[in-house]
Parts: structure tokens; C-alpha cells; sequence
């Protein structure tokens, strides 16, 4: 088996419990090689504050990419889902829920002694599709979605760590814009779904080199 190469080496030992873990020789790497490919499977969730409901997110898989300085990139495709809360109190709403990625997700990897932390930021439009408020439905086509994009950032907890090979748990709270193209009802989506204090949950687990 070969060495370690000096891009590698750099991540110590992460990179030694992902290779142990795996049972894959990352010391067969070229010598050049300066990035390191990782896959993580990601289930979550995210908390809409106005609502008050709950959205599954996952299961997904993150392809990311760790240079040597730290910089973190990664690629996700969250499945739709469904979501459902009460207006007024009583009047149950339903809704497709789909995130649209407009651009990889992009971070830094931080030391913090022998461990490191997560910092991420991603980009996303939320669209809403199926909506119905108990049986009845409110038309508001395919194309409803918000006006910009939701940024969503992510980032290890305070007193935790991300290690690159067995994942973390990243946390942050965001915003929701207002919605536009959902027909008539873009009014009344507007005044139950858009604000702060939105909260989400990532937990990256099963990492494994990739090619």
C-alpha cells in the first residue's frame, strides 16, 4: 500500500478513521491530488415558524468536495415532500413541499484543536404544489414558488464537531420570503407561510470516499 499524499495527510486523522471505517486505500490518491471527494447520506428536518409545522428533510445524499485549506462544497437534491398545519387553529392545510438547489451548498471546515467544525451556507427555492385546505383544493398551479431564494444556513453546534468521516449534525435558522405565481391564493400564502425564525436540522452520517 502506498503512502499517504500530502493533501491527504493534511486531515490526519479523519481521514485515517474514514479510510479504517471504509476499508478503501485512499493512499492509492495521485500525488496531485488536492481535493477529496466524500459522500453523506442526510436526513433533517426543518421547523416553519408561522405554521408551526414540521417538513421532513431527506433521505438524501450530499456529494462533497473538502480541499486541503478547509473549503467545503457539496451537491444536494432534497426529495419532495408533504407538510400539513392548521389555520386558525382548526383548518387543516396540506401541501407538496419541493426545494429547488440554485447552486451547490458551500463551507468551511474549521480546526478547533484536534477537531473540526462545519460552518455551510445553501440556496434553495421552496415551491408549493397539491395545496388543500381540509378537502378542498387551492389552485395554485405548478409554478408557485418563492420570489427569491431561501438561504439556508447550516453549521456545527456549539460543543460539537463535524468529522469528515463520520458526518455531524449542523443546525441554523432562516427566513421564508413571499411566494409569487400561486394564483389567487398567492395572497393567502403570503400571509400564512413567509417570515423568520424558521429552523432546520441536517444530520450527515455514513461518510464514504468517492470518486
Amino acid at each position: 500500500m502506498t503512502s499517504l499524499t500530502t493533501a491527504t495527510r493534511r486531515w490526519g486523522t479523519g481521514l485515517i478513521a474514514l479510510a479504517a471505517g471504509l476499508g478503501m486505500a485512499l493512499t492509492a490518491a495521485p500525488a496531485s491530488a488536492e481535493t477529496i471527494n466524500v459522500d453523506y447520506d442526510v436526513n433533517g428536518v426543518t421547523q416553519i415558524e408561522k405554521t408551526g409545522s414540521s417538513i421532513t428533510l431527506g433521505p438524501a445524499v450530499m456529494h462533497s468536495r473538502v480541499e486541503d485549506d478547509g473549503s467545503f462544497t457539496g451537491d444536494m437534491e432534497l426529495p419532495g415532500t408533504r407538510t400539513e398545519f392548521k389555520v386558525i387553529g382548526f383548518i387543516p392545510v396540506t401541501a407538496d413541499v419541493n426545494f429547488t438547489p440554485t447552486g451547490p451548498t458551500t463551507g468551511q471546515l474549521t480546526r478547533v484543536g484536534r477537531q473540526r467544525t462545519l460552518a455551510s451556507t445553501s440556496s434553495y427555492y421552496v415551491r408549493l404544489s397539491n395545496i388543500k385546505a381540509s378537502v378542498f383544493p387551492l389552485f395554485a398551479g405548478q409554478n408557485c414558488r418563492t420570489v427569491d431564494p431561501v438561504v439556508i444556513p447550516a453549521n456545527t453546534p456549539e460543543g460539537e464537531f463535524f468529522d469528515i468521516a463520520a458526518g455531524g449534525r449542523l443546525v441554523g435558522e432562516y427566513s421564508i420570503g413571499d411566494f409569487q405565481n400561486c394564483g389567487l391564493n398567492t395572497w393567502l400564502i403570503n400571509l400564512l407561510v413567509p417570515g423568520g425564525g424558521n429552523t432546520v436540522e441536517l444530520n450527515l452520517t455514513n461518510g464514504r470516499i468517492a470518486n
